[in-house]
């Protein structure tokens, strides 16, 4: 016969069992709510450049394995357009960012410089073309923030005619990064600052942002076609 301690140790060894099991249970539960959400932002993220689409001729959209997408097509006269949606969250102590990075590729090669501005840089913008370009250049404009000139065989000339372009598209301040080459132009400019909640508990990057909208890329696809004409022999007369 079971002395009184093990008649009340039996009771707390099945409570304690039972409390076990509703831990596991509720584990198993938060997991699968958890992969389910996973999945719906997973499914969001890829259709933020579907909107856009419509802008483009022979548009193709593509996700990657982070979820997010590009779109890649040509845009008034055969010039190839691509736009990737860039998720950041390299800087401690900021929430993260999201970026629209549209790159213009021409027909054909020009006889001209490299030459581009990066807006605030911090040293950590990977997806930055400037940063890669190899010749420092003092700034030809005067901005309230911090810029990063660099090039590649600029001019004086070049210099002298971007720089006018260059201060009126920075009055924008969504726009992050400019950079003209031999093969065409491209922008880097924010679409979206992270979900602080979800930032801070959760350290995920949440995004208040469905679509991107097609009248910033249309602005933007005019901005590139600007920025591509810009050193173009004609732009000079």
């Amino acid at each position: 016969m079971p002395s009184a301690l093990e008649r009340i140790d039996l009771p707390l060894s099945l409570g304690g069992m039972g409390f076990l099991i509703f831990c596991i249970l509720g584990t198993a539960v938060l997991a699968v709510l958890a992969r389910r959400e996973l999945r719906g932002e997973l499914a969001r993220r890829g259709t933020l450049l579907d909107a856009a689409a419509g802008l483009l001729d022979d548009a193709r959209v593509t996700v990657g394995r982070d979820g997010y997408p590009r779109l890649s097509g040509t845009y008034g006269g055969g010039d190839r357009i691509s736009l990737e949606v860039v998720p950041d969250s390299l800087v401690p102590r900021r929430l993260p960012q999201l970026w629209l990075k549209l790159t213009l590729l021409a027909p054909e090669t020009a006889e001209r410089p490299s030459i581009g501005v990066l807006a605030r840089p911090i040293g950590t913008e990977f997806y930055s073309r400037v940063l890669g370009l190899p010749d420092m250049i003092a700034p030809s404009f005067a901005t309230d923030f911090p810029l990063l000139m660099r090039g590649r065989g600029v001019t004086e000339a070049a210099i002298e005619r971007t720089s006018g372009l260059f201060r009126t598209l920075f009055a924008d301040p969504a726009l992050k990064e400019i950079v003209i080459t031999p093969r065409g132009a491209g922008t880097v400019r924010q679409i979206a600052e992270g979900d602080r909640g979800a930032h801070v508990l959760y350290r995920q990057m949440r995004f208040p942002v469905s679509q991107v909208s097609p009248e910033v890329v249309r602005n933007a696809l005019a901005e590139l076609r600007l920025l591509n004409d810009i050193l173009e022999p004609s732009a000079a007369s």
